[in-house]
This record gives C-alpha cells, sequence and structure tokens, in this order.
C-alpha cells in the first residue's frame, strides 16, 4: 500500500507504469495526481490510446487492454467507480464470476498490461476483495484519507512560500480550526489570502477572520465559547450571523445539539476515565478538535449540558408540532443559559 506522499514522489519522478488502484476521501489530491499522471502519459487521443471505463462499459475492459493504441507505444485507461470493488447491490449489478475473469485476467497478464497500458482505477471506496488483493501485490495501491492537519500545514506552508508569501504555523492552524480538513476548500481559501497578502505580505489572523468562509462547525465553536462565558449578546449576534449567511436553521439546530452532546460526552469521558478521541468518535485528521472540547466543557457543569441537550430536543419537538419558531425558540435558550 503506497502512502501519499510516496505516490506524489512516483507521479513526479514520471515513473507510475502498471496497474493502479486510488481510493478515498480525499478527493482533491487523487484527482491531483490523476491530472499529473495523464499530463505526464503525453498525447491523448480519446478512443486510441486514452480510454474511459465506468460501470456502463466496465463489461469491455479486457478488450479496451487488449487492443492495440495504433501509433502510440502505451495506452492509458482510467477505469472510474466500475463496481469492482463493491459487494452486492453496489457493485452495479456484477456478477461474481465476472469479477473473477477479471481478477485472474490481471494476474495472468500483467507483463503485458505493464508494457503496454496505464491502467487507473478510482473509486470512491474499495473493499479488499479478490481484485483489490491481486493489485496489490502486482500494482501499486494509494488510499487518499483526509489529511492530518500537520500534513495540510506543510502543504499550504509550501503554497505560499511559492507565491512569495508568509504565514505562521499558529495561523495555518487557525485556518483549518475555522474552515475544516477538505483539501479543496483549504486551497480556495489560502487561494484568497495569498492574493490578498500579495508577493511579500504576510498573512494574518483578522486576515483569516475577515476573508474565509468558516464551516458551522467553527462558528458553533464561538457561538458556544460566548455561551460558556455567559455572554449571551454576543451569541445572539452569532446566531444572527449564521442565519444571515443563509444557513438554514434546522441545521443550525442540528449542529448545536450535536456540539453540545460532544461536550457533554467529554464530561462523561473525564468523569469515567474513557478516552475522549473514542468516546466522541473522531477521525484521525480531527484529533485536534479534543483540545477545543475539553477547554469548552470546562465552561460548563454536567448536569448544565444534560438540561441543554433537553431543552433542544425539547425544542426539536415542539417545531415539528408548530407550537414555536425556530429563532425564537433557539435565542431563548441562548438567552436562558
Amino acid at each position: 500500500m503506497l502512502k501519499t506522499e510516496d505516490l506524489e514522489k512516483q507521479v513526479n519522478q514520471g515513473i507510475a507504469k502498471g496497474i493502479y488502484l486510488l481510493y478515498g476521501e480525499e478527493t482533491f489530491l487523487l484527482e491531483q495526481q490523476v491530472a499529473k499522471m495523464k499530463k505526464n502519459f503525453g498525447e491523448l487521443i480519446k478512443g486510441i490510446n486514452y480510454i474511459i471505463i465506468d460501470e456502463n462499459n466496465v463489461q469491455e475492459l479486457i478488450a479496451d487492454i487488449e487492443t492495440p493504441a495504433f501509433g502510440y507505444p502505451k495506452k492509458l485507461i482510467i477505469a472510474k467507480n466500475t463496481g469492482l470493488f463493491k459487494r452486492g447491490e453496489k457493485s452495479g449489478g456484477l456478477s461474481k464470476d465476472f469479477k473473477e475473469k477479471i481478477n485472474s485476467y490481471l494476474k495472468e497478464n500483467v507483463e503485458i498490461i505493464n508494457e503496454t497500458v496505464l491502467l487507473i482505477f478510482i473509486e470512491n471506496e474499495a473493499e479488499k476483495n479478490s481484485i483489490f488483493n491481486t493489485i496489490e501485490k502486482i500494482g501499486n495501491i494509494c488510499n487518499f484519507e483526509e489529511q492530518k492537519p500537520i500534513q495540510i500545514i506543510k502543504r499550504l506552508k509550501g503554497i505560499c512560500k511559492a507565491y512569495k508569501v508568509e504565514i505562521s504555523e499558529n495561523n495555518l492552524q487557525y485556518l483549518i480550526e475555522c474552515c475544516g480538513t477538505n483539501m479543496q476548500d483549504l486551497i480556495n481559501e489560502i487561494r484568497k489570502l495569498i492574493e490578498y497578502a500579495g508577493a511579500g505580505g504576510t498573512i494574518e489572523k483578522n486576515d483569516i477572520d475577515s476573508l474565509c468562509s468558516k464551516k458551522i462547525e467553527s462558528v458553533i465553536f464561538d457561538l458556544t465559547d460566548n455561551l460558556g462565558q455567559k455572554k449571551a449578546k454576543e451569541a445572539i449576534d452569532v446566531l444572527h450571523n449564521l442565519i444571515a449567511m443563509k444557513e438554514p436553521i434546522q441545521k443550525i439546530l442540528i449542529t448545536l445539539y450535536n456540539h453540545f452532546k460532544k461536550l457533554y460526552f467529554v464530561k462523561l469521558a473525564i468523569m469515567y476515565n474513557k478516552d475522549i478521541e473514542k468516546s466522541l468518535k473522531l477521525k484521525p485528521n480531527q484529533i485536534f478538535l479534543v483540545k477545543k472540547y475539553k477547554m469548552q466543557a470546562q465552561s460548563f457543569q454536567t448536569i448544565e449540558l444534560k438540561n441543554i441537550i433537553q431543552q433542544l430536543e425539547d425544542l426539536d419537538y415542539k417545531y415539528k408540532i408548530g407550537l414555536i419558531d425556530l429563532n425564537i425558540g433557539l435565542e431563548a435558550i441562548i438567552c436562558a443559559i
């Protein structure tokens, strides 16, 4: 199994060949590497030395591999979301026999494929079936997992450096806390900040606050910070800003409810000496949130958090039966806290 960084080195050195299976949640980096592989391949003529396979024509995969790339030494085949790496209904009706036929063909013809074809399977997710295991032995597999903050910081730092713009690691960490860990979103945000700072400039924390589109989860942290400090007016202002940004009021309620549940779980985890990361079911790239949840949880008593969760559940029920407006109900709960 290749790490993302190892695949990037292969692609940058132009030595990618044979069979690849690329999958995972970090689609921006995945698509970036596929674009580089296509560029390194050279001239691409669709239907001649460039073939696209999907679930609708996956039955033609073997025929496409065996058909010569007339006038060209090699052929690039990109097989995207074919169903070959899924089970049951998710496989799009592909039979077990067909999958085994593909598996046997890849094993028996690996040398010919390496010489004449660059075969890239791209999947949103891939189950470890026989084809997966075969490619792991005869080709290359890379799971594009969502990047951890330390990896993201390194990448964003490199982009800023390329444009001769300075930014501290603390401010890059703050950018991640505000905008999440999705690389596409972060690239869009850092580009705005770079344009604003200009060559030779420096990106500051207040630039991030002024220019970047914060995730609702980040704004809920701000709202809860104000609640923990008993600043009702500031908390109401944050709520109004969310509404002004066209965030659906139902989504605000759900996000606030889930946030307070996490704070409650943190309290229980500390009380019973449990692992907070496991209690919150955080992904590896979300571990940095543990410190923030712990700090916020200190501003509330356990019974207080339990009561807030109950109030939000009651508000949801009363809204659904038409007894209260969500905006008014949320404002009332915030003021009560």
